[in-house]
């Protein structure tokens, strides 16, 4: 360990007495701290500790949950130089437990009074074990993480014990499909060291799963996934003060962004026989007290903070001292399988310990109580019952008369039931929104001013003034370009030069200097796109006569540019029932309409099979309607919780009467903006995943591009070049679909991250290079009449655009959000926004063929909109 200076250590310990912020450098630094340099660091670390006990009701008390070890299998893909509880095959009587040796060691736990089923494993075995993967084949699994899925459900159901899963690296689609299964899930982090990682014979060397930036992907998964999460650090494997120093702060922006990190474990290494660090000493226990102590300083008073008693030796007191409020899981059945050799202290030792140092012990649950309290979006409704009998309701601590009991664990099969504001379709354009957010705005979304570090810096603003607020510019309008660091003239007319002798091939940097064009390069480029889609689809303009019918509103996925989506309670929030979409649906067709668009909130308590249902309600009531349903984020909420495939779902939704689905939750295709702009949506990789499989099922799909807001026009040259690529492979998108960032109620907005949308000249530019980019590919160019005001539809219409969209009958979800365009369009409206243009217009399928006689008859009749969404004249 490298020396620091006294002067250094003083400076450092004055900064964390007087609660200054410390940086990675003065944390490492006071890791150094010992002897009476340590005593000054405990006493700050456990001042912060108290205050934030204090802050939840629970002073003077040390946590720690009764719990029972469950090795799922012992088998992994990985080699870490350090680990005794991976084995290989031949060492064990077979690959994993079976569902009866599981439900065995779950059910002597219940009887000893456990509440936690603590599920440890390797990582992905079958990627390395040949046995591991035949014995799921054998058993009737896809993969290990279906066996746990499987298994957790068991537990739940025979014994409520309450399963805690770590089965190592998940990805976003993994959490989505335990979540329901488990209140809680870990995965230590350890360290962020990558020489541990890249370099031969270090501690994570040969191990793909312990890769830093791939572990951080999943912290940052989990609380985007409203995961209630442990994670932690092992110190003594080799890495430096510096690296401990870097992985706690990295672990504080985790925490502070998606505030999803329920726990924090700092672990001392020991060396165990048998391992290829088998002769690397112990971890000092000092040099653990200080590690917490920091921890705690780094972390602030609201992380709960963990050392493993069993580690410990003696050293309870210090290790309060240092900063700890929890004492982890410990088992009065099973050893701790990861470190065999160090058994659990009894608790009742445990609690006498505890007392010496001035604290009381109490139990808690997996899930930690300020997650049990604030339920939703953390706890899945499925688990609700199964907590809420071991859960103290209003400490959210474990109830001590708790019977542990198994309860059914099941998809909800409700959930239709009509309720809340089901006429807001209508009332949007009248009464209009209740509040302009929600009452949960400050903590929902996560840490705005961590949300702010996360962005490029080219799209960077200052935090509006309550005067910008109130003085907004309407949407389309915009209020100052994004910075792209600007272009010369000449490079915006060598880039027009490609764009008219060769559309497609523009490069990326020539491609964003068109972004810049204006005054007569901004009416050259809209020419030379307006060329292009004359050669493609001739000079009509297309519509679809159409409804949309948003089935609900209430969600809890954490979009922060969404302004639709609310809680159950909320006063705007509502759910339609079956009956009412089919009677939505058989209104339109009355009307004309030959396509519905369906879609709607992320509802925790619709059944499993709601979008299948849906589809056939609709289809029963209305044979001839085309569906045009479900947005990726909504087919990836079905797979998980149908537990089929991607494919799987895609056919089963085809068969209930799926025609084609909305290639909507794009916004950006490019992760570092969608994880400033949302919270808990499906990644780039996962959306391109749900669109090329649609495409390959015989499911067409739209695409679209939602700009303007935490982006710059780097982001959506790429997004538009990444739509043409996906076009070549698959060949089944219908359209691109432009969509200006509407802010006016935007949550991201009004916290001040996000920009007040694209300007008129950024619109028409964008609507234009669209055309050129995508020409080839993809012939139809929709513009968006909702978010852009009618000049600037007459502008792009002239500027490559050929499709206006659809009558829409009832359009809330940017009307919540701000957009001052109405609800719906007649087809008078829409044939009057044309004219100035001079160009014919046509009614069209949403497969852009002619619809037959008889409902072209009936949208003249109706003017393409049902008589229950017309706004009412007043009389004169």
């Amino acid at each position: 360990m490298s020396l620091v200076s006294d002067s250094a250590l003083r400076r450092a310990l004055a900064r964390a007495r007087d609660g200054k912020t410390l940086d990675v450098t003065e944390a490492a630094v006071l890791l150094h701290a010992r002897d009476e340099h340590l005593d000054t660091l405990l006493e700050h670390a456990s001042r912060i500790r108290d205050a934030g006990l204090a802050a939840v009701g629970r002073e003077g008390v040390i946590t720690y949950s009764r719990k029972v070890f469950i090795p799922l299998t012992r088998l992994c893909r990985d080699r870490c130089g350090y680990c005794t509880f991976a084995t290989a095959p031949n060492k064990l009587p077979a690959p994993f437990l079976s569902p009866d040796e599981v439900l065995e060691i779950a059910a002597q736990g219940a009887a000893m009074g456990c509440k936690e089923a603590l599920f440890t494993l390797g990582d992905r075995p079958e990627d390395r074990w040949h046995q591991a993967r035949e014995w799921l084949d054998a058993h009737g699994y896809d993969d290990t993480l279906s066996y746990v899925r499987a298994m957790a459900i068991r537990v739940l159901e025979e014994t409520g014990l309450l399963p805690h899963l770590n089965p190592g690296v998940l990805s976003w689609r993994d959490l989505q499909r335990l979540k329901p299964v488990a209140p809680s899930m870990g995965m230590m982090l350890e360290t962020t060291s990558r020489r541990l990682f890249e370099e031969k014979g270090a501690a994570h060397y040969g191990s793909p799963d312990k890769d830093p930036a791939v572990r951080l992907r999943v912290l940052e998964d989990a609380g985007r996934s409203n995961v209630p999460f442990t994670t932690g650090i092992l110190i003594g494997i080799g890495e430096t003060i510096e690296d401990r120093a870097e992985s706690i702060f990295a672990i504080r922006r985790v925490a502070r962004e998606y505030g999803g990190v329920q726990e924090v474990i700092v672990q001392n290494f020991r060396a165990k026989p048998d391992t290829a660090m088998r002769g690397l000493p112990d971890a000092d226990l000092q040099e653990l007290a200080a590690t917490i102590a920091v921890a705690r300083l780094v972390l602030g008073p609201r992380v709960r903070l963990q050392a493993p008693p069993n580690l410990v030796d003696a050293e309870y007191e210090l290790m309060i001292r240092a900063g700890i409020d929890d004492w982890g899981g410990v088992s009065p059945l099973t050893p701790d399988h990861v470190n065999p050799e160090r058994p659990w202290p009894q608790i009742d030792d445990l609690a006498a310990r505890t007392g010496e140092a001035g604290f009381r012990l109490r139990e808690r649950l997996t899930i930690y109580p300020e997650y049990v309290l604030a339920g939703e979006p953390w706890l899945d409704p499925r688990l609700f019952a199964h907590v809420a009998a071991l859960a103290d309701p209003v400490t959210g601590l474990a109830r001590e008369d708790a019977v542990l009991q198994g309860r059914p664990w099941q998809e909800p099969d409700g959930g239709f039931a009509a309720s809340g504001r089901v006429d807001l379709h209508v009332e949007v354009d009248t009464t209009g929104r209740t509040n302009d957010r929600r009452d949960d705005f400050d903590n929902v979304y996560g840490d705005w001013e961590a949300l702010r570090e996360r962005l490029d810096p080219a799209a960077r603003i200052a935090p509006p003034s309550a005067d910008h607020l109130l003085a907004a510019p309407a949407p389309g309008a915009g209020a100052g370009a994004v910075q792209t660091g600007g272009h010369t003239p000449s490079e915006v007319r060598a880039a027009l030069r490609r764009a008219e002798a060769d559309p497609a091939g523009l490069s990326e940097a020539e491609a964003v200097a068109l972004l810049s064009a204006e005054g007569g390069a901004l009416d050259e480029l809209a020419r030379i796109a307006d060329d292009l889609r004359a050669q493609a689809v001739g000079d009509e303009v297309t519509y679809v006569v159409n409804r949309n019918i948003n089935f609900t509103n209430v969600c809890y996925t954490g979009c922060r540019f969404c302004a639709f989506a609310q809680r159950r309670t909320d006063a705007d929030a509502y759910t339609l029932s079956l009956d009412q979409v089919a009677d939505r649906a058989e209104e339109a067709w009355r009307a004309g309409a030959t396509e519905v668009c369906m879609q709607g909130g992320i509802h925790p308590d619709l059944p499993g099979t709601a979008y299948f249902d849906l589809a056939k309600a609709v289809k029963a009531r209305t044979p001839g309607m085309h569906v045009h349903a479900f947005s990726p984020m909504e087919v990836i909420n079905g797979a998980s919780r149908t537990n089929l495939s991607i494919e799987d779902w895609l056919h089963a939704a085809k068969e209930a009467g799926v025609d084609s689905l909305p290639g909507t939750a794009a916004e950006i295709l490019d992760d570092d903006v969608r994880w400033v702009l949302t919270k808990g949506k499906l990644p780039t990789k996962e959306w391109i995943d749900v669109i090329t499989t649609a495409h390959r099922v015989g499911i067409p799909t739209t695409s679209t591009m939602m700009y303007g807001h935490v982006d710059t026009h780097v982001h959506w040259v790429r997004h538009i070049k990444l739509i043409r690529r996906l076009q070549e492979e698959s060949g089944g998108f219908s359209e691109f679909v432009l969509l200006p960032f509407v802010h006016t109620s935007s949550p991201i907005y009004l916290a001040g991250v996000a920009r007040p949308g694209p300007t008129a000249q950024e619109n028409r530019a964008v609507h234009a290079l669209a055309r050129i980019l995508l020409h080839g590919a993809i012939s139809n160019i929709q513009c968006s009449w909702v978010k852009l005001q009618d000049d600037l539809c007459h502008q792009v219409l002239q500027g490559g655009v050929n499709d206006l969209g659809g009558t829409l009958m009832e359009e809330t979800i940017s009307r919540m959000a701000g957009s001052e365009n109405g609800s719906y369009k007649t087809i008078s409206e829409l044939r009057a926004m044309v004219e100035v243009t001079g160009r014919p217009v046509r009614q069209r399928t949403t497969e852009y063929g002619r619809p037959d006689g008889e409902r072209l008859a009936a949208s003249a009749a109706s003017d393409g909109v049902c008589q229950s969404v017309r706004r009412v004249l007043p009389m004169a």
